[in-house]
């Protein structure tokens, strides 16, 4: 395997944009997801697969807020592209474990990756949920966010676990 070297600094180990010039656009699309734990307290608000708080529901408005998360990751990552995305979409359920599961599919034909977006619509959309429901509770756990899938570019990627 070649040696991997950190690709946002130069030969003087300075921070430094990708220089994405020369690339081919290809079409790309990652999938991350954010585990929210929430107090029973707060689950047992759950009404058909929503929780209304006094600042509206809650998963629609995290959705809202995690695709709009997605459209700024380049202003809120210092060394990321500003990228024109093609289509986000977030999905919340809670699963068997009753955790709250946030998926963000993000995806695009660009010059370069698509996961941060991806990561900081789901990571958004876990912080939403724990600013209209602290109310209810602090007992709120954001546990794990993490690139499940990518494709497009030099390699996908694909979580194996669980």
């Amino acid at each position: 395997m070649p040696e991997q070297n950190f690709t946002h600094l130069d030969k003087q180990g300075n921070p430094s944009m990708v220089d994405v010039g020369e690339k081919v656009a290809t079409k790309r699309s990652a999938t991350a997801r954010s585990l929210v734990i929430l107090d029973t307290l707060i689950l047992e608000k759950l009404q058909h697969e929503e929780i209304h708080t006094k600042k509206g529901p809650v998963f629609q408005t995290a959705i809202i807020a995690g695709v709009m998360a997605a459209k700024k990751t380049g202003d809120l990552i210092p060394l990321c592209h500003p990228l024109g995305l093609e289509n986000c979409q977030i999905s919340i359920a809670v699963n068997a474990k009753n955790e709250v599961e946030i998926l963000c599919t993000a995806s695009l034909t660009g010059k370069t990756g698509i996961e941060m977006e991806a990561l900081t619509g789901a990571t958004v959309a876990a912080l939403t949920i724990y600013d209209m429901c602290k109310a209810f509770s602090h007992n709120i756990v954001i546990k794990e966010t993490r690139l499940i899938a990518k494709s497009g570019g030099k390699r996908d990627f694909k979580y194996e676990g669980e």
